[in-house]
């Protein structure tokens, strides 16, 4: 018969066809985000509104700037969990919300003020102060809203609440009035980490340490002024000194008390005339820097602590005020370090304060709200000290004033707490403050953590010791921007604050709003507590913004499935919600079922990302590509393309990271990830070009159901490790399945088919299994995939990959495996398919061959592994892609080459051989009986095309 010139087949091919592009277009991204993100959240809340709410609770984010990476691996993994249960089947609910008050806000409203008015004018009273600083969270709200749903997060956008919503403060005074009925909040004059570079007390939560702080360190000596009676007699003549060591002289003028521990020894050594008590095992330590080459005598030996406890001592830094204080005992004093004596100021220390105190010690702080001395430092030369930074210098002053009584200076480099925001040292001061009461409440706490589960398990060990550590939290601020704690004041500055007084205070805030605190004047008669007597004011000190979060499980009726957060809220938002919650809540329970830490983001060098360093990567860096070389193109009008891939390329990076370590983010794993989504998108498109109706009844071969089983796994697989949250497994699995099993075995397999044959197989199954994997990570991905399907699958009523729960069926029952020996028999056949291609390889490396399809192979097989093999057969020259396979018999060709794989039995050895027929000039097979003719099986297709 008469053959058609070669280049005629092509039209007869069924070549794969689609309209999807192989990168997002960025004006079809919108509506993308919004069918992904805004509409798949009301169809589940619309549809499954019956169903009990997994309830995902935001940990809100300060609103004082632009988004960074961290903001995007915090919010993008809480989507990821909620579309995984989305597609579990739940109901979610997510609420998104914002932390709006503190320190940041007032001082960035402040700067915004100061540069409006660079004249010096308009100093802003609380007032202003308040109306500055909402205007300005007011905006960052919004702006971080809009970047969060550009990233595909879904939520309840229009009912996000913020910490200064009016509701919001109602329930906060709420759960405070709560506390206050149960006796767990008191005002108390006592030492508290104090800012003077903000001007205000912190808790714990708001310091970070500074491992290289630098101070200057001092050992000074006190003169003995009376000893036990059990002493006397036993002393030499001379005047006796107690030698302290200090790393803050400045709190010297605050020295109330020195303290022994009553089973350390001490010794008392002769130097000059004076007679110097120190701890007996620190004088090998100390005489060389305490005497230098002066000789020193040993005059009193084996002195213990307890025989010392009740001496006199006089702080000669209170000149004509000096009187007589004691020596006393403290647990916490050791030989380790110093001379065995400790100098107590307890207004300016906590463990000095909880000995002291009870005692009838009182502690007395003469340091002022900017963290310099106050007149009454120095009683004798009230001026000499007044004004002086007790951190810049102060230390040196007094060092300077006490003379001769230092014995010693010298720099000591330890560990230090600074003010997380400003990023400078504090201090300990005693001031008036509100505390809440945690060590009452501490048990409850803890064992209502016992139900909880923690992502990673370490999590819960680092919450229990932040709880277990402390025994009050100092929850007032002297700020103007936040909630105000609803104290009233008498005219000698007592304060009330009672169930009545606080359920007073909330009626009229809950009328006439929370500025009201401030603006009424202070006679207002609204504010008047019925039953209290005389003049009162309101007090101007507002609420520890780790109270305002802590208290945003009022928000949600019912307990949270999910806090997460990053590993620093152990001892902020986790820690201040747990403690509200226990004490207010009436729940039984921590507020959170589940408790998931993630690590903070590093570069790739692994340093931490700052500013000054200049290593920070913007999300909109990885969103929009610029991080990665931009692609070059053949045309010669265009320039070089930038790869941006959207909002799925931070997603990717998001869900391929173990989150529960700290994570590295760089240009090599930018480019590795992007790889990975380039290769979702190209074998989408594969995908799509190639699904055809017709493939629904055509016959499923033995190839197909390998397919399908190894769809089936991974599925599985993926499903399995997104419901553990390890979504980095998840993804390892799939990119595995598409570069192993998807792509360069059973795609490879088939094309043949798919172009030349019936156009059958499973391509349609695979097709929905891959959105199905890819659904919780890259949705919009998916969504856009989903928008290209041909023509007939859009005809059709189907159900959208975000509405499919794992229960519904993606390979139909008559569509399964169904040879039990398939997946016994897989291993088999993928290593004789990797013994061929391994042969090939060698021979296209001389050239022998181009495409497999030039190559016949030959399996010689022991008799064990037989069956396997012939069992597929008649399908054994597609699945290795060749253009005919037998087993047994010589091996002939011009040219063999070999190699040997493991089978049942022992090894079986694949011989690569030419083949013996002529090449089709429509499928390239050489299974073409002469030389530019079809092969029997292209003949029939397009007889009947």
């Amino acid at each position: 018969m008469p053959v058609r010139p070669a280049k005629s087949w092509s039209s007869t091919l069924r070549l794969p066809k689609s309209s999807f592009p192989p990168r997002p277009q960025p004006a079809d991204q919108p509506k993308y985000l919004k069918r992904c993100a805004d509409n798949l959240y009301e169809w589940q809340s619309r549809e499954r509104a019956a169903q009990k709410p997994f309830l995902l609770h935001d940990g809100p984010p300060y609103a004082n700037g632009a988004l960074h990476i961290g903001h995007a691996l915090n919010k993008i993994l809480k989507d990821v969990i909620c579309r995984v249960k989305v597609q579990q089947g739940r109901r979610v609910v997510y609420v998104p919300g914002w932390d709006c008050h503190g320190l940041p806000i007032e001082i960035k409203a402040l700067e915004k003020q100061r540069e409006l008015h660079k004249d010096g004018e308009g100093v802003l009273d609380a007032v202003g102060v308040r109306r500055a600083a909402r205007s300005l969270a007011t905006k960052t709200v919004k702006e971080q809203m809009k970047g969060f749903r550009e990233w595909g997060v879904m939520a309840d956008w229009d009912k996000a609440w913020t910490t200064m919503d009016k509701g919001f403060e109602i329930k906060q005074l709420g759960v405070f009035q709560e506390m206050v009925k149960k006796g767990l909040i008191f005002r108390r004059h006592k030492p508290v980490y104090w800012s003077p570079s903000s001007r205000t007390a912190l808790a714990e939560a708001e310091l970070e340490y500074k491992d290289d702080h630098v101070s200057t360190a001092a050992y000074v000596k006190f003169p003995v002024t009376g000893v036990p009676e059990g002493l006397k007699g036993k002393l030499p003549d001379g005047q006796l000194y107690a030698v302290i060591w200090t790393t803050t002289p400045w709190t010297l003028p605050a020295n109330r008390a020195i303290a022994v521990h009553h089973d350390l020894e001490y010794s008392v050594v002769e130097s000059g005339s004076d007679l110097l008590l120190i701890a007996s095992t620190r004088l090998s330590q100390l005489t060389g820097m305490l005497f230098g080459e002066t000789e020193v005598e040993l005059v009193l030996d084996s002195l213990r602590g307890s025989d010392l406890v009740g001496a006199q001592y006089v702080n000669v830094l209170r000149g004509k005020e000096s009187v007589p204080q004691p020596v006393v005992h403290a647990d916490y004093v050791s030989a380790e370090s110093g001379s065995g004596l400790v100098h107590m100021a307890p207004g300016h220390g906590i463990e000095d304060y909880d000995v002291c105190t009870p005692l009838g010690i009182k502690a007395d702080a003469p340091v002022n709200d900017l963290g310099c001395f106050t007149s009454s430092a120095l009683p004798d030369d009230p001026h000499a000290l007044e004004g002086k930074s007790v951190l810049h210098g102060g230390s040196s002053e007094v060092l300077k004033i006490l003379g001769d009584k230092v014995l010693a200076v010298h720099k000591y480099k330890h560990k230090y707490p600074y003010d997380w925001r400003t990023k400078l040292p504090v201090i300990l001061r005693a001031t008036e403050q509100w505390f809440a009461d945690v060590g009452s409440v501490k048990d409850h706490a803890l064992s209502s953590l016992e139900e909880v589960r923690f992502i990673p398990e370490g999590g819960r060990a680092r919450l229990e010791s932040f709880v277990k550590g402390r025994s009050e939290w100092c929850i007032s601020r002297q700020r103007a921007w936040g909630v105000p704690i609803p104290a009233l004041y008498n005219e000698d500055g007592v304060a009330v604050l009672t169930d009545e007084s606080v359920a007073h205070v909330i009626s009229v805030i809950n009328e006439r709003g929370i500025d009201a605190w401030w603006t009424d004047l202070q006679d207002d008669p609204a504010w008047v507590v019925p039953g209290l007597e005389g003049q009162y004011r309101r007090g101007t000190d507002t609420m520890d913004v780790w109270f305002d979060s802590g208290t945003s499980w009022t928000q949600s009726d019912q307990q949270a499935d999910v806090y997460l957060e990053g590993t620093d809220q152990h001892r902020g938002w986790f820690q201040s919600s747990l403690l509200t919650h226990v004490n207010a809540s009436g729940r039984e329970g921590a507020p959170f079922k589940t408790c998931i830490t993630h690590g903070f983001t590093l570069d790739q060098d692994g340093k931490k990302m700052s500013k000054s360093i200049g290593n920070i990567i913007a999300p909109r860096q990885i969103v929009d590509g610029s991080l990665l070389p931009p692609v070059k193109t053949k045309k010669k009008t265009s320039g070089p393309i930038p790869q941006a891939l959207g909002p799925d390329a931070l997603r990717l990076w998001v869900a391929t990271s173990d989150y529960t370590r700290d994570l590295i983010i760089g240009q090599p794993v930018l480019q590795f990830n992007h790889t990975a989504l380039l290769k979702y998108r190209m074998t989408l498109k594969m995908l799509l070009g190639s699904m055809h109706p017709s493939a629904r009844t055509a016959p499923i071969t033995k190839l197909d159901q390998i397919a399908l089983a190894q769809l089936q796994i991974v599925m599985t697989e993926v499903a399995s490790s997104y419901d553990n949250l390890e979504f980095y497994k998840g993804i390892n699995a799939i990119n595995k399945w598409i570069s192993s099993d998807l792509s360069a075995f059973y795609l490879e397999a088939m094309k043949d088919r798919l172009y030349c044959g019936d156009g059958g197989g499973v391509v349609e199954e695979i097709f929905h299994g891959v959105l199905r994997m890819l659904t919780p990570i890259t949705p919009i991905l998916v969504e856009e995939a989903w928008d290209h399907r041909p023509e007939w699958m859009k005809a059709e009523p189907q159900i959208h990959p975000f509405h499919r729960t794992l229960d519904d069926p993606i390979i139909s029952p008559d569509r399964t495996v169904r040879d039990d020996n398939l997946l016994t028999d897989l291993p088999w056949l993928l290593n004789a398919n990797t013994a061929v291609k391994t042969a090939q390889e060698e021979a296209r490396g001389k050239k022998i061959i181009g495409s497999s399809l030039e190559s016949s192979v030959v399996l010689q097989l022991p008799s064990q592994a037989l069956g396997v093999f012939e069992r597929y057969a008649d399908e054994l020259e597609t699945i290795f892609v060749v253009s005919s396979v037998k087993s047994g018999g010589e091996v002939e060709g011009a040219w063999k080459y070999c190699y040997d794989f493991d089978v049942p039995g022992g090894k079986g050895t694949a011989w690569v051989v030419p083949p013996k027929e002529h090449k089709c000039p429509r499928c390239w097979r050489y299974v073409a009986p002469f030389e530019d003719e079809l092969c029997g099986r292209c003949e029939e297709v397009v007889s009947v095309s």
